[in-house]
């Protein structure tokens, strides 16, 4: 059973967006999906309530805030949407059910600093050869210099970066719908798909 965790402990990044997107992508897979939230703010699972019901099933996985269990067994996929802060014991305790870690990254220097900070710890966790990393660059537009600054500082993590995803509103509109772009024709947001690809492949493997 994969368990995938999205976490920065930078606020704002868009942990969220990714973790219900990612959820919804295993479940159009055919996958049993399980969606956990540990963030105060709850995003995630406000999500989970605005799903439709003739949407794919991805279920709740009921966690506090300040622990984190295994997931019942008859689930084959499972994301963890983490809160802002995640340091410390708080993330030792995530890391001993992760498979993988999905790191939202925004083109700004204070998330580049906070981002840099985290993935120091967490390549210092007893962890960390178990557990794959990857980046992805949220609300990117390729364009402009702050996307170049972004290109300079990952190449220097030496971390695998999986896509850079744009600044739209699809995710917006999708979110408020308890949908994601998996959940919607192909045809209709055929760029926002083109760069989950290397995000897809990384959850397959």
């Amino acid at each position: 059973m994969p368990i995938v965790v999205v976490a920065n402990p930078k606020g704002g990044v868009g942990k969220s967006t990714l973790s219900t997107n990612v959820a919804g992508y295993f479940a159009r897979q055919g996958h049993s999906v399980m969606l956990g939230d540990a963030d105060r703010q709850q995003s995630s699972a406000l999500w989970l309530k605005l799903r439709p019901p003739t949407a794919r099933v991805i279920q709740t996985w009921e966690i506090s805030e300040d622990l984190v269990g295994r997931p019942p067994k008859d689930v084959t996929h499972v994301v963890l949407d983490t809160p802002a802060g995640l340091q410390g014991s708080r993330l030792k305790e995530v890391l001993k059910v992760a498979d993988k870690v999905l790191v939202p990254l925004q083109p700004s220097i204070f998330d580049m600093y906070a981002t840099r900070s985290f993935l120091d710890e967490l390549a210092q966790s007893s962890r960390a050869s178990k557990v794959q990393v990857g980046l992805v660059g949220m609300r990117v537009d390729m364009r402009t210099i702050s996307a170049d600054k972004l290109r300079e500082f990952v190449v220097s993590l030496g971390l695998p970066v999986l896509g850079a995803l744009r600044d739209t509103q699809n995710y917006v509109h999708l979110a408020a719908r308890g949908l994601t772009l998996f959940d919607v024709t192909p045809g209709r947001m055929p760029k926002d798909l083109e760069q989950w690809q290397g995000i897809c492949q990384w959850l397959d493997n």
